[in-house]
């Protein structure tokens, strides 16, 4: 299906991992820094199992407003007056979970708090829940585009066989990551799939070591393959 086009509205750019562990977080996190570089972006974590996406970018100590802190925010939400209260990662503003504070946000806040940032930035990226995907949560109807992470084994091809039906309204591009242990290419899974590859992933090794270490870094390949698909974001290509 053709994603919504609203001239006053940013795009909305969802990540959805086939399973835990995908990496689709990494991707989120990545891509919404590389886009800040050219328009006013949030990144926006709706994760509610996760330990919240600031701590990924060592953010967890400083100060500005996390999900908990919007508990309220419904109906005609101030985007700007938002964006203000947020934590920023470089030049991008961060909306993320409160390991302090866990819980699920409320499907109608989660709703009207996106509509108020696309109505202020150029782009919002979402790191998206897998079972709000499924269960067809208002977030999900807000993305525009759906970056699908796919490890190259069988169970993650399984599991995002399971999520595609919830992603009827956005365009959804494959974004596949090795190791492939029973030797499945992307062109294997997005045959599988029926989903056009936007971008190869490569085995990041030191990506874990970087967040221990106090923040998101990642390697040069990671970041030509996170730049390709900033660059393709919104521009018509078919996926």
């Amino acid at each position: 299906m053709e994603p919504r086009r609203d001239q006053h509205r940013a795009h909305v750019v969802g990540v959805l991992g086939a399973r835990g562990g995908a990496g689709a977080t990494t991707l989120a996190a990545a891509l919404a820094s590389r886009l800040s570089g050219s328009t006013a972006t949030a990144l926006v974590d709706l994760d509610a199992a996760s330990g919240g996406l600031d701590v990924l970018l060592g953010l967890e100590q400083v100060d500005g407003a996390r999900w908990p802190d919007l508990a309220e925010a419904r109906g005609d939400v101030d985007g700007a007056g938002v964006v203000a209260l947020l934590p920023r990662w470089g030049r991008c503003a961060v909306l993320s979970a409160d390991r302090l504070r866990p819980g699920a946000v409320a499907a109608d806040v989660a709703r009207d708090v996106l509509r108020a940032l696309a109505a202020t930035l150029g782009v919002v990226v979402v790191d998206l829940d897998r079972a709000g995907a499924v269960a067809r949560a208002p977030a999900v109807e807000e993305c525009d585009e759906v970056l699908l992470v796919v490890p190259r084994d069988v169970r993650s091809v399984a599991g995002a066989t399971a999520l595609l039906p919830s992603l009827e309204r956005a365009r959804v591009g494959l974004v596949t990551r090795g190791p492939a242990p029973g030797g499945l290419g992307t062109a294997d899974v997005a045959a599988a799939l029926g989903v056009e590859p936007v971008a190869v992933l490569p085995v990041d090794r030191g990506l874990d070591a970087g967040v221990e270490r106090g923040g998101l870094r990642t390697s040069a390949a990671t970041s030509r393959a996170v730049a390709r698909i900033a660059r393709d974001l919104g521009s018509g290509r078919a996926w």
